[in-house]
C-alpha cells in the first residue's frame, strides 16, 4: 500500500507541475502565413477544446478558400523566387537542423501543447512525439546533402542528365492522432527538398503546427516556405486540395477523406496526391511462439498505446486456437496498466480527441455486443465527472471477421481477438481486410513467420514485435491504406520531379 501511494504522490505532483506551466501559456490561435501571425479574412474562429476536461483552451483561426488562396499565392512567390529553393542544399541543412535543436529546447511547451490538444499522456508527448518530430526534420536536413542526381547509362552519343527538382507549392492536411509528428514526417522532407508549403492541421489538434511553424521561422526558413491555416476539412482542406496553384497534396487520415482529395485533384489540376490512410492490421501469434509474455505485453501496448488512436495499431489479434485461452488469460493482466487517467499525471492512457470520437467508438462497442463478439472486459466510458472523454481498455473475443467489429477502423482502445487453425487460415483472414498498413506474426519459427509475412498484403511486417520503427524505413500500405510513403529517402518521391535532361553529342 505504501508504494502505491508514493507513486499517487508521484503522479500529483507531476500533474501540478504539468497544470502550472499550462496555466502561464499564452495560446494564439491565429494562422501563419507569410512568415507572420494573421486572423482568418472573414475575422471567424472555433472553440480548440480540451479532451482532458471538455473545457475551451483558446479560439483558433477558421480558414477558408480565401485565406487557402493567400496562403497558396504567398507559398509560389516565394518558391519561384527561389529564396528557400535557390539556396545549396547545405544551407537548408543547417537551417533544418537548427529548427529540430528548437524543437527540443522548447521540449516542455510543445508536449503540453500536444497533450492538452489532443488528450495522450505528458510522458508519451515528452519521450516520443516532440523528440520523433525533432529527428525527423533533422533526419531530412542530414539527407538533402547526400542525394546524388544520375547519369544514364545511354550510348556514348548522348549525354542523359536524371535531375530530382523540387515540385513547388506542397498542400499537406495531417490527423489529429499524432498532429505534432505527422506534421514533421510531411515537412520534413518537402522543405529539405526546397519546396513551399500550406499545411492545414486538424481542427481538433491544430496548436503544435503553428507553434511549428514559429521556430521554423526562429530557424532561419524564409517567410512564406511554411504557412498554416487550420479550419475545418470541408472549407480549408478541400480547398486546398481544390486549388490549382498547389503542385502535391500530401495526406495522412481516413480513407473516405483521401478518395475526395483524389476527386478534388481530378477535378482541378490533377495535382499528385499522396494518401497515408486507414489500418485494421492483424497481430498473427502462431502456438509455436514460446515467449507468450512477451507476445501479450507486446498486443496490449500496441492497441492502448495513444488510446488506440493510431492507423496501424494491430486491432485484430489473431489467435491459434491451441494457445488462445492461455494467452488471453496473459492478456487479460496486461489491460490495468492502462486504466484511463489524468494525461498530465503518471498514466498510460489518457482521454480520446473529443466527444463526438469516443460517441463513435462507444456506438462500435455497442453494435459489436449485438452482434455476438463476446466482451471480456471494458466498453465503458470513464471518469465522466472530469468533463473528459476517457474510454476504458476494452477487448472483444470471439469475433467473426466479417463483423464490423474486424472490419471497420475503429480507432479507440478497442481490441477484437479472432481464433484460427493452421497458417493457410491466419494469412486468409489477415487480408481479408479493405485495408493492408500494418500486420504481426509472432513465431518461433523463422521459416513459417517469413513465409507469412510473404503472404501478408501489408506495407509493414513485423516478426516477433510490434510498433517497432525507424526513420530509415517507409511507412505507409497496399489497398486501401493509401498510396506513396512517409519516412525514409523514398519520402523524396513525394514531393520532388524526375527531370531527364539529354544531350546529343557530337561524334
Amino acid at each position: 500500500m505504501k508504494r502505491v501511494k508514493l507513486e499517487n504522490d508521484m503522479s500529483s505532483k507531476q500533474q501540478m507541475k504539468w497544470q502550472d506551466l499550462a496555466a502561464s501559456l499564452r495560446l494564439d490561435g491565429r494562422m501563419w502565413i507569410a512568415g507572420e501571425k494573421t486572423v482568418a479574412r472573414r475575422e471567424e474562429t472555433f472553440d480548440c477544446i480540451s479532451p482532458i476536461d471538455g473545457k475551451v483552451l483558446c479560439q483558433v483561426a477558421r480558414g477558408r478558400a480565401e485565406d487557402v488562396d493567400l496562403a497558396v499565392s504567398v507559398a509560389r512567390s516565394v518558391f519561384e523566387k527561389k529564396r528557400w529553393a535557390g539556396q545549396p542544399p547545405s544551407a537548408r541543412k543547417k537551417v533544418m537542423q537548427r529548427w529540430s535543436e528548437l524543437l527540443l529546447e522548447h521540449r516542455d511547451e510543445l508536449a503540453l501543447l500536444e497533450t492538452l490538444d489532443m488528450g495522450k499522456p505528458i510522458n508519451n508527448s515528452l519521450v516520443f512525439d516532440v523528440p520523433g518530430a525533432a529527428h525527423c526534420l533533422a533526419w531530412y536536413g542530414e539527407a538533402i546533402d547526400k542525394m546524388y542526381d544520375e547519369i544514364a547509362p545511354t550510348a556514348k552519343s548522348a549525354l542523359a542528365m536524371i535531375r530530382r527538382e523540387p515540385v513547388g507549392v506542397v498542400g499537406a492536411i495531417v490527423p489529429w492522432n499524432y498532429p505534432m509528428m505527422l506534421s514533421a514526417w510531411k515537412l520534413g522532407p518537402a522543405i529539405a527538398a526546397g519546396n513551399s508549403v500550406v499545411l492545414k492541421p486538424s481542427e481538433r489538434s491544430p496548436l503544435t503546427a503553428l507553434r511549428l511553424a514559429e521556430l521554423a521561422a526562429l530557424a532561419g526558413i524564409p517567410a512564406g516556405v511554411l504557412n498554416i491555416v487550420p479550419g475545418y476539412g470541408t472549407e480549408a482542406g478541400e480547398a486546398l486540395a481544390m486549388h490549382p496553384g498547389v503542385d502535391a497534396i500530401a495526406f495522412t487520415g481516413s480513407t473516405v477523406t483521401g478518395r475526395r482529395i483524389i476527386e478534388c485533384s481530378s477535378k482541378s489540376n490533377l495535382k499528385r496526391v499522396h494518401n497515408e490512410l486507414g489500418g485494421k492490421s492483424a497481430n498473427i501469434v502462431f502456438a509455436d511462439c514460446s515467449d507468450l509474455d512477451r507476445a501479450a505485453k507486446v498486443a496490449a501496448y500496441s492497441i492502448f498505446f495513444n488510446q488506440g488512436e493510431s492507423c496501424n495499431a494491430p486491432s485484430r489479434l489473431l489467435l491459434e486456437e491451441d494457445i488462445a485461452d492461455l494467452f488471453i488469460e496473459k492478456l487479460l493482466k496486461e489491460v490495468p496498466k492502462y486504466a484511463p487517467g489524468h494525461p498530465l499525471g503518471n498514466t498510460a492512457m489518457g482521454a480520446l480527441v473529443d466527444e463526438r470520437h469516443l460517441e463513435m467508438v462507444l456506438g462500435y462497442i455497442e453494435r459489436g455486443i449485438s452482434a455476438g463478439a463476446t466482451c471480456l472486459t471494458g466498453g465503458r466510458r470513464a471518469l465522466e465527472e472530469t468533463g473528459g472523454c476517457y474510454l476504458e481498455p476494452t477487448i472483444f473475443d470471439r469475433v467473426d471477421n466479417s463483423m464490423e467489429l474486424a472490419q471497420k477502423e475503429i480507432f479507440g482502445p478497442v481490441l477484437s481477438i479472432i481464433r484460427f487453425k493452421g497458417e493457410e487460415q491466419a494469412v486468409q483472414v489477415a487480408n481479408h481486410s479493405s485495408y493492408g498498413l500494418h500486420a504481426g506474426v509472432w513465431s518461433d519459427d523463422l521459416n513459417k513467420a517469413l513465409r507469412v509475412a510473404g503472404k501478408l498484403q501489408a506495407g509493414t511486417i513485423h516478426v516477433n514485435s510490434y510498433n517497432d520503427d525507424d526513420m530509415t524505413v517507409p511507412f505507409g500500405g497496399y489497398k486501401q491504406s493509401g498510396n506513396g510513403r512517409d519516412k525514409s529517402l523514398h519520402a523524396f518521391d513525394n514531393y520532388t520531379e524526375l527531370k531527364t535532361i539529354w544531350v546529343g553529342l557530337k561524334q
